[in-house]
């Protein structure tokens, strides 16, 4: 291995170790993030469930643990939309997400915009997540792709997630 692959290997390495750490005189800084997350869907509270002349809709509070560039959890209020007849479901609602953003200081926000499909034939989910509103902690914002990978041997959905996060310099 040469010197100069050695030294960007070790330079590589401290990027992904070293927590993100902003000076408060700084202007937004943006950072990729990318990990993985486990619905406990097996711990989730029903609310409710109406009939639909298709499916039903069914409310109720879950709960995502995340790893990776974000660590924490989400707890989410989700209006579950199930269509039998078309093999489709659809989530929306509001959650909350109290965690670390790529090492930073523990994080509060808030997003009543994200979307999850989720194809009931093949399985195929995938959704968006808009992390915008601050609650607490640093001020940043976070908008993150996410794509389902299947099921836990506990029967909770898995997948994992890309985006961006940008703290803002104020």
């Amino acid at each position: 291995m040469s010197a100069y692959v050695a030294v960007h290997l070790v330079a590589a390495a401290a990027l992904v170790l070293t927590p993100f750490h902003r000076s408060a005189a700084s202007g937004p800084v943006t950072v990729d993030v990318a990990g993985s997350a486990v619905d406990l869907l097996t711990t989730a509270i029903v609310h409710s469930e109406e009939p639909t002349p298709t499916g039903m809709i069914q409310k109720s509070t879950q709960t995502v643990e995340l790893t990776g560039g974000l660590t924490g959890r989400v707890l989410y209020h989700v209006t579950s939309v199930f269509d039998f007849v078309n093999g489709t479901l659809v989530n929306t609602g509001e959650q909350v997400y109290s965690g670390t953003i790529a090492g930073s200081a523990p994080v509060l926000i808030h997003d009543d915009q994200f979307r999850f499909e989720v194809n009931l034939v093949t399985g195929q989910e995938r959704g968006q997540v808009y992390l915008f509103k601050h609650l607490a902690g640093p001020k940043v914002r976070c908008q993150l792709d996410i794509t389902g990978t299947g099921m836990n041997a506990e029967g909770n959905p898995t997948s994992t997630y890309t985006g961006k996060c940008t703290f803002r310099g104020d």
